[in-house]
């Protein structure tokens, strides 16, 4: 933690959580319900080089803070400034629900903060108009992860906290920790007894990561995924011997070479060592984030395409 990170949480007079947008915003919805009284600090314009883009929400209330937008001084004055108004009263923050305060900030010297670029911050109460209009932006990826061992496990824990949907399959309900807090809106738990079946319900486009506890389970639940041909990416945890041997039985069970040329074994991105759970499942999610921008990045070539295309 940098001086200015420790500060900050000096200066929170509370707890401080950056959980994923969906569960923020699902926060925010219980804090509304309940009669929490808390200053939505919103990104509503952005140039150049900047922590955080358009959109990013923090919930301030007097002992916590919900989110980050970039951390750093410029999140230190927004804390400062939005507790300042939460303490003026009930009077004020009714006004200020009706003409919310607007911030439009350099990323200078002056906060020190060597960004270079521009923040409007909107500071308004947590209120159903606040909560109205949030624009939630879609998960970075759709994961269908079979296995709720070690690594499953080391895997959801770090999941947990990012912007993706997750279907977390395993046989055995006993094999499910209890939830985390950041489980619920975005990761849904299936104790199957047919996990191979649920690969044909995922929607297009998902990525599906294989690691039972069974090698005759990763099996099917393997070939079932390369029989389609529309996922975006299937990895499955192995050797390259294990490797060897599944491809052989599915090409034997006629599955083509281009099918079997998209299978990910062994799994985890190049260069990150070690067979520690933890350490494993640093590497699958930086290979899945990896894997779901490149598909991000070849869809907004297509589209820039077919736009050009278009208007010749």
């Amino acid at each position: 933690m940098n001086t200015t990170q420790a500060s900050i949480g000096m200066a929170s007079a509370g707890a401080h959580e950056t959980p994923p947008e969906l569960v923020l915003h699902a926060t925010a919805q219980q804090w509304l319900a309940a009669g929490r009284v808390a200053i939505d600090v919103a990104v509503t314009a952005h140039r150049g080089s900047v922590p955080r883009e358009t959109g990013t929400h923090m919930l301030v209330s007097p002992t916590q803070v919900l989110g980050t937008i970039g951390g750093g001084h410029l999140e230190l004055q927004a804390i400062e400034a939005a507790r300042a108004l939460l303490a003026q009263g009930p009077d004020a923050l009714a006004a200020l629900a009706s003409t919310p305060r607007v911030w439009p900030i350099a990323l200078g010297p002056s906060l020190g903060q060597c960004c270079g670029g521009h923040v409007t911050l909107r500071l308004r109460p947590l209120d159903s108009a606040a909560l109205a209009g949030w624009s939630l932006s879609p998960p970075r990826l759709h994961l269908q992860l079979h296995g709720a061992g070690h690594v499953g496990r080391a895997i959801v824990r770090l999941l947990a906290d990012l912007n993706v949907s997750v279907q977390w399959v395993d046989t055995r309900e006993s094999e499910f920790p209890p939830l985390q807090a950041h489980e619920t809106a975005h990761i849904e738990r299936l104790c199957s007894d047919t996990p191979e079946h649920e690969v044909a319900l995922a929607p297009p486009g998902t990525h599906f990561l294989v690691l039972t506890h069974s090698h005759d389970l990763d099996l099917r639940i393997t070939e079932a995924v390369l029989r389609r041909d529309d996922f975006a990416w299937c990895g499955l945890i192995g050797s390259l011997t294990k490797r060897a041997r599944f491809l052989h039985r599915y090409e034997a069970r006629g599955i083509g070479a281009a099918a079997l040329s998209r299978l990910t074994c062994p799994i985890g991105l190049p260069g990150i060592t070690g067979k520690e759970p933890e350490i494993l499942a640093i590497a699958v999610v930086a290979q899945l984030l990896q894997v779901a921008n490149t598909v991000e990045v070849g869809r907004e070539r297509m589209k820039a395409d077919l736009n050009r295309v278009a208007s010749n």
